[in-house]
């Protein structure tokens, strides 16, 4: 493929399918952004002797029927070493995420082009992050399908910035419509095409 065809294929809108799965990976950035939000808040809040008594109450019936669960007894074990210092920080990295999320993918679905380039930034960072989590912390499942989810809408979102910014670019150096009062109004011009 030659640089003027890879050119002209960047250029090319999105296929349909392509399109709306960019606006869901979009829209579930955003209610990611929303439930991240909604944490931060409670963990404000509530104490981390609430946050232990809650999870104990959500637990309990689990944890009767089998005493080994993992996950229940892996949130028993969490929130018992929750400090105060530990829930604001806690607070603030959901917050400022969250918050980030919601603004950017807000903008990017109200088509400001300036905004692709952060949400891919942000992305990345994430992806940074999460691949680092992978790699030298724990290994998790599902930590790695978002990091593979995050991946995805980062090739989505630059394949959307690129046709869009290249649309505005052609729109730009086209030379402006003229209405037909104005052609009629210029002398020396025929209405007739």
């Amino acid at each position: 493929m030659t640089k003027h065809q890879a050119a002209r294929a960047s250029q090319k809108p999105l296929s349909p399918a392509l399109d709306k799965t960019f606006k869901i990976g979009l829209v579930l950035k955003g209610l990611d952004g929303i439930v991240e939000v909604a944490a931060g808040i409670l963990l404000l809040v509530l104490s981390p002797t609430s946050i232990e008594h809650i999870v104990r109450s959500l637990t309990a019936e689990e944890l009767s029927e089998d005493r080994h669960d993992y996950i229940a007894n892996y949130l028993l074990h969490t929130t018992s070493h929750l400090s105060s210092g530990v829930t604001l920080f806690g607070a603030i990295y959901l917050l400022s995420h969250g918050i980030a999320k919601i603004v950017l993918v807000a903008l990017v679905l109200r088509d400001k082009l300036w905004a692709y380039p952060w949400l891919i930034a942000l992305l990345l960072a994430f992806i940074a992050y999460q691949i680092y989590r992978i790699a030298w912390v724990h290994f998790s499942v599902g930590l790695t399908a978002l990091t593979v989810f995050d991946a995805v809408l980062v090739w989505l979102t630059w394949r959307e910035y690129r046709s869009k910014r290249a649309h505005r670019d052609r729109a730009m150096r086209a030379p402006p419509r003229r209405s037909a009062a104005t052609r009629r109004a210029t002398p020396g011009t025929s209405t007739r095409r």
